[in-house]
């Protein structure tokens, strides 16, 4: 009896937590970290303010919390199509690029988000450096060695990994930094903004494979 009643105060505990860290991504998504409010972070989250403050104690550890979890999914959707031997080079390739679309197209205020946060709080700088460097390096050497492989073969262009990667993450990332911009102008020869966003996600792959490619 006791167990299950413990077991129901953790799923409890687990559920509030949650709730809390999702309301929370909604208020920074929305308004910054500057801007955000605790008590509409409370109020949305469906609990107490003094019950926020005791699972997570400031705005600042929420924030950190939230901008560390996104950025290990961002970081994610661009490398990880890399982490399979099997997969051809150029697959690899493609299936990042359509990978870090997707993933931004399920976040697509995360761009501006970052964008934002980066350039006003150094903090955010230097959380995000942490993040992206721990596996960097490791990323990194393991395209460079398949660049220069492929590049053996013959099969693609020289290209240096930093600039491939680089490519990838700023073509993607300017369709939905300047989405609100897009829809106001680009959107009308278009069925809807899916339909566009699957025929830019097409158009950003066609232009690296014709990049690397003979």
């Amino acid at each position: 009896m006791n167990r299950k009643f413990n077991e129901t105060l953790q799923d409890s505990k687990v559920s509030k937590e949650q709730a809390i860290i999702e309301a929370a991504e909604h208020e920074f998504m929305e308004n910054g970290f500057e801007a955000a409010k605790t008590t509409k972070i409370a109020a949305r989250a469906g609990v107490t303010h003094a019950m926020l403050h005791y699972y997570y104690r400031t705005k600042e550890n929420l924030f950190n919390i939230i901008f560390e979890k996104k950025t290990e999914l961002l970081k994610a959707s661009l490398f990880t199509s890399f982490d399979n031997p099997d997969t051809p080079f150029l697959d690899k390739v493609r299936n990042s690029i359509e990978a870090h679309f997707d993933f931004l197209r399920a976040n697509p205020n995360l761009p501006r988000f970052v964008i934002n946060e980066l350039i006003s709080k150094p903090n955010c700088l230097k959380l995000f450096e942490k993040q992206i460097k721990r596996v960097a390096k490791m990323v990194m050497s393991r395209v460079k060695e398949e660049i220069e492989v492929e590049i053996a073969k013959g099969t693609i262009n020289p290209i240096d990994p930093v600039t491939l990667m680089v490519d990838i993450a700023s073509m993607n990332i300017f369709v939905f930094a300047a989405l609100p911009l897009i829809r106001s102008f680009a959107l009308e020869s278009y069925v809807d903004e899916d339909a566009f966003l699957e025929e830019r996600k097409k158009e950003n792959v066609d232009i690296i494979i014709r990049r690397l490619t003979k």
